[in-house]
């Protein structure tokens, strides 16, 4: 695991964020590497029994939503899965991922899954595991629950580290959920998008301003008001 160092590109998630793709500073106009020590890898890391309960409460909500939402999600996938999509260089992709966030995939669930490879690595703070056409059913679980919800990006940009390239995006979250104390979800987050040769994505990593069990505790939380006061 890697942590963000600065000088860094999402400063406001620098001294909070608990989970970080790559570490990265500036130098001669571009980005590189550099390592964490085990004591602040120790420190951000999610206790394995809370990763082991959000995987199993995902796995119970895919288990119980019907077959046809399911369905649904599949054909939403292989629309968006076409390969007439022209990607020529990393600013190809950068402008696609823009336009999804602009069209507020993550709270949708609707994205160009075209520019991801299908065995991608998809991981949070709380969960992580493989395969676009999963992470296509994840979302379509949990737009049902959202209200008044709103992803807005704050920054994206390209870079490049040795052989890889990746796009950064800085964004903020703000949902209520559809439980009857009406629990609001409020999160600056970063993604990193790791791409391979073929200018495909092979990893979706996201950061977060709040550890794994802060987030899962604002389910739990009773809240009032509107999700972007």
């Amino acid at each position: 695991m890697a942590g963000i160092c600065g000088p860094n590109p999402i400063t406001h998630l620098h001294r909070r964020t608990t989970q970080s793709p790559l570490n990265l500073r500036r130098a001669h106009g571009g980005a590189r590497c550099c390592s964490v020590s085990p004591e602040t890898e120790n420190k951000t890391k999610t206790p394995p029994l809370l990763r082991l309960a959000v995987s199993g409460v995902t796995e119970l909500l895919r288990l119980f939503s019907s077959s046809a939402q399911d369905n649904r999600a599949d054909h939403q996938l292989n629309s968006g899965d076409r390969e007439g999509i022209p990607v020529s260089d990393v600013t190809d992709v950068l402008r696609i991922l823009k336009a999804d966030y602009e069209n507020a995939y993550f709270v949708t669930g609707n994205f160009t899954s075209a520019i991801y490879a299908k065995d991608c690595m998809f991981e949070d703070p709380t969960i992580q595991f493989r395969g676009k056409e999963l992470y296509s059913r994840n979302l379509k679980l949990l737009v049902p629950f959202f209200d008044s919800p709103s992803i807005g990006l704050r920054k994206i940009e390209k870079g490049a580290n040795m052989e890889t390239s990746f796009v950064l995006a800085t964004w903020r979250l703000r949902t209520y959920l559809k439980l009857p104390w009406r629990p609001l979800i409020s999160i600056d987050g970063s993604t990193f998008y790791e791409l391979d040769e073929k200018l495909k994505i092979v990893r979706h990593t996201e950061s977060w301003d709040v550890t794994a069990l802060e987030a899962v505790g604002q389910i739990f939380s009773p809240s009032g008001g509107r999700a972007n006061d």
